[in-house]
């Protein structure tokens, strides 16, 4: 007796009705150095060169002149007399001692959070490069005004060629991040006044005037310790002329953007390059004529 199988049916399918929905792909997290890749790295930067000096003998505390001077501070005879411009940005990576580098970072990691969603990654680092060099400049011009005379006067009683350490000794040196953060904090009071950003202008206001706070008090903070008193007291100099400069550049290289979140990209894209342009015109300027001051 034959045993027999069963039949296997055709499956029919609708294609109006029956169908198998195509799986989403699994989105994974991003990393949140992600969001703002340029700030980590200028962070990154900055801890880096103080890890170098500091590997290299530096004191993590109290550095002296020299060992600034040797990694690039500023000092408005070593750039206007030798002709060392390069120091108007190596500057702003060198930091005295680590709570020196600790509380720069602090400021240009979270107003650097804030600012690179609206300014993009290449805004973000053209800022901080511009603004920290405009301030540099500016303490330059501040210091030269200052010191000069004093280096005129040693001049007189040396007959032929200024050694380079009394050109350098003249004028002190300057050096840190925070030209550029209160650059960052300046396009910052600009941009979120903007109609573009799509958050309620109630927590705009917020934001502007968190910023706004920051900037006055720490401009009031280096304001009072500058006061000769408090100086000669604690032995900290804060380089006001470069705060001063930083914020004044901020607001200058944000004043013909539009924030890059709510606008167009060839709109943002062609904003960013009018301020790019505009500032390096400028300093460009400003630079040229520091280098005719009388010497």
């Amino acid at each position: 007796m034959g045993s027999s199988s069963p039949s296997i049916q055709p499956e029919f399918r609708n294609p109006e009705t029956d169908f198998t929905p195509t799986p989403e792909p699994v989105q994974r997290p991003r990393p949140s150095w992600s969001y703002a890749p340029a700030t980590y790295a200028l962070v990154g930067i900055n801890c880096l060169v103080f890890l170098v000096m500091a590997a290299r003998g530096v004191s993590v505390w109290n550095p002296t002149s020299d060992q600034l001077m040797f990694w690039g501070a500023d000092n408005a005879g070593a750039v206007l007399i030798q002709g060392e411009w390069w120091r108007i940005v190596t500057a702003m990576f060198v930091h005295v001692g680590i709570l020196h580098l600790a509380t720069n970072m602090w400021c240009l990691w979270n107003l650097g959070l804030l600012a690179e969603p609206l300014m993009g990654s290449a805004g973000m680092v053209a800022v901080y490069i511009l603004t920290g060099a405009a301030g540099n400049l500016l303490s330059t011009f501040r210091n030269w005004w200052k010191f000069y005379p004093e280096l005129m006067e040693s001049a007189k009683k040396i007959h032929g060629l200024l050694p380079m350490d009394l050109v350098r000794n003249s004028f002190p040196a300057g050096v840190g991040a925070s030209g550029a953060v209160f650059g960052i904090a300046g396009a910052l009071i600009v941009l979120l006044k903007s109609h573009r950003l799509p958050v309620p202008p109630l927590e705009l206001r917020k934001l502007r005037r968190s910023v706004m706070y920051f900037a006055a008090i720490n401009l009031g903070i280096g304001l009072t310790i500058s006061l000769g008193v408090v100086e000669r007291h604690t032995g900290v100099s804060i380089d006001n002329s470069a705060h001063v400069g930083g914020v004044l550049c901020g607001l200058l290289f944000a004043a013909p953007m539009v924030p890059r979140i709510g606008s167009e990209r060839p709109i943002f894209a062609q904003k960013l390059r009018v301020a790019v342009g505009m500032v390096v015109g400028i300093l460009v300027l400003f630079g040229f004529f520091l280098a005719q001051l009388p010497r």
